[in-house]
């Protein structure tokens, strides 16, 4: 049966992050894309220009005109904006079965914040805890424990241990960030599963965090377990960065090629 994952995040015009990102990533992982639009955004391969969140009623219909009527194995949470957002969106998953992707989407690639500060007390307290795998970059983990960035991958084992505590059943603490291989560290409470994947030299890694924790949303919405869902989700986003220099698009940070598979089948 193919999954339905209802993604809730905010919207990249330039198609590259986002809740076109995740729509991608949902279907190029054999999943049947929902999407409730939490902010619009004007932004290219270049940056961020302008940031309008949606009304909080509008949030709250959208998620539940889709629990009404539609089957969800699945959530994927991206960008929230701010508290209100972070609140409606707590209230519309209430006793909801299907499992929960947070993915804590702070601040953009160029450095254009997405998260207002005063609203990370919210998103740790009321979301986190919800959420069966948290999936932050390293900023973010810093961000969410009020905590210097790690350096070092031997203090991202510990950084992951106090996110766990916030209470999540999974951490998918990201590598990205530091030099050499691209480790994440996928940590639960029956330990600790290392995901490597050799770096690529590519400037074009625009919405790797949305894809990657919609590709895991799928994976796990399809019955895969969080570890095997963490190393497919890992996989995907790995060759579709590798293939990334067959697209086109903008002239900062790139986007990832979601059909890269497909590409490759055509070509053949």
């Amino acid at each position: 049966m193919i999954p339905n994952i209802l993604s809730i995040a905010g919207s990249d015009p330039s198609g590259g992050a986002g809740i076109q990102a995740d729509i991608k990533a949902i279907s190029a992982n054999v999943g049947y894309a929902m999407a409730a639009i939490t902010a619009l955004t004007a932004q290219n391969t270049r940056g961020v220009r302008a940031v309008q969140i949606v009304p909080p009623d509008i949030i709250a219909d959208q998620i539940a005109a889709i629990r009404d009527d539609i089957r969800i194995d699945a959530v994927k949470i991206g960008m929230l904006g701010d508290v209100a957002t972070i609140n409606v969106v707590a209230r519309a998953l209430d006793g909801i079965a299907a499992p929960i992707v947070l993915d804590p989407v702070m601040v953009a690639k160029g450095g254009d914040r997405l998260l207002a500060r005063d609203a990370v007390a919210a998103l740790r307290d009321i979301l986190v805890p919800k959420a069966t795998i948290l999936t932050p970059n390293l900023p973010e983990a810093a961000d969410l424990l009020d905590e210097d960035e790690v350096v070092d991958p031997r203090q991202m084992r510990d950084q992951g241990a106090r996110l766990l505590a916030m209470g999540a059943t999974a951490v998918l603490l990201k590598g990205g960030h530091l030099a050499g291989p691209a480790i994440d560290l996928l940590i639960a409470r029956d330990g600790v599963t290392e995901l490597a994947a050799p770096r690529i030299d590519t400037g074009n890694t625009h919405g790797t965090g949305c894809s990657l924790s919609s590709a895991l949303a799928t994976l796990i919405g399809a019955g895969h377990s969080p570890q095997d869902a963490a190393r497919g989700a890992k996989a995907f986003v790995t060759a579709a960065i590798r293939a990334s220099g067959d697209l086109s698009v903008g002239h900062g940070h790139g986007p990832i090629h979601h059909f890269h598979a497909r590409h490759t089948e055509n070509l053949e």
